[in-house]
């Protein structure tokens, strides 16, 4: 299997509510080798004592933290994405065992990938303990991770998903050629950094608006539907150019037309 463990890996913790659960996870990427941890708006206070004191020796990877606003801003720079759901039906993508979802988060860039984009961060994503992610948050990643946990209970406690993903992780990465790759046989151009990908899709939006192609109070759930369609294709960086210099182009002859 063609796979590296040269692009660093990245936590993202979505509104974290637990100073235990941040602490625990800040420890857990020490143990696993995570590159950085990752907060997206935390709705407890990530540096407090019950954070500082389950982290133990994750206390660094605890203090260095970045903070985001969203999940989109905490992604933007990250050449692939796996997100974790406890769900069971809903999801708007389709749910990938650990080991399937991580080998994909893991192979190599396709031969044409541009040198630093090879090297961008690989993201993992966790939801609020509560709630988990939301449609739109889970489409915002190429794969959607499912750990089987029975029938009777749908979710894991956030710290214990943690765990079992960073070690089934770290076991993949020693040994990548016992765990055969998703589409390994047919490799595609590698996707595109997520910022890219959103930066098209908001001047899409606004073209779509002023044309009146879509309505702002239902423009929400159309766009969800064209995110899912291109998290499904998983486009490359020139085809999400490609599509970028079309919609700026079909504004220019929108109001070429209007003026």
């Amino acid at each position: 299997m063609n796979c590296t463990t040269q692009a660093p890996l990245v936590v993202v913790l979505v509104e974290p509510a637990g100073a235990l659960n941040v602490g625990s996870v800040a420890r857990l990427c020490a143990n696993f080798d995570v590159a950085e941890l990752r907060l997206v708006s935390p709705r407890c206070d990530p540096r407090c004592e019950d954070a500082r004191r389950m982290a133990v020796r994750g206390g660094t990877v605890l203090a260095q933290a970045r903070l985001f606003n969203s999940l989109t801003e905490a992604v933007a720079d990250c050449r692939r994405v796996v997100a974790t759901s406890g769900r069971r039906d809903g999801e708007p993508l389709e749910l990938h065992p650990p080991k399937e979802a991580l080998a994909w988060l893991l192979q190599s860039p396709h031969a044409d990938a541009k040198a630093p984009m090879s090297a961008a961060p690989l993201a993992l994503v966790f939801g609020r303990e509560d709630r988990g992610l939301s449609n739109l948050e889970m489409l915002q990643a190429g794969r959607l991770l499912a750990i089987d946990t029975g029938d009777r209970y749908g979710s894991l406690n956030l710290a214990q998903a943690a765990a079992i993903v960073l070690h089934e992780w770290q076991q993949l990465s020693r040994n990548p050629s016992a765990h055969p790759a998703v589409d390994q046989a047919s490799p595609l151009p590698d996707p595109c950094a997520r910022g890219h990908l959103e930066a098209m899709l908001e001047d899409a939006e606004n073209l779509l608006l002023d044309v009146e192609f879509l309505y702002p109070h239902t423009a929400s759930a159309r766009m969800a539907k064209l995110r899912a369609l291109l998290q499904r294709a998983q486009v490359s960086s020139a085809e999400v150019a490609l599509l970028r210099g079309m919609v700026r182009q079909l504004r220019w002859a929108s109001q070429a037309q209007t003026s």
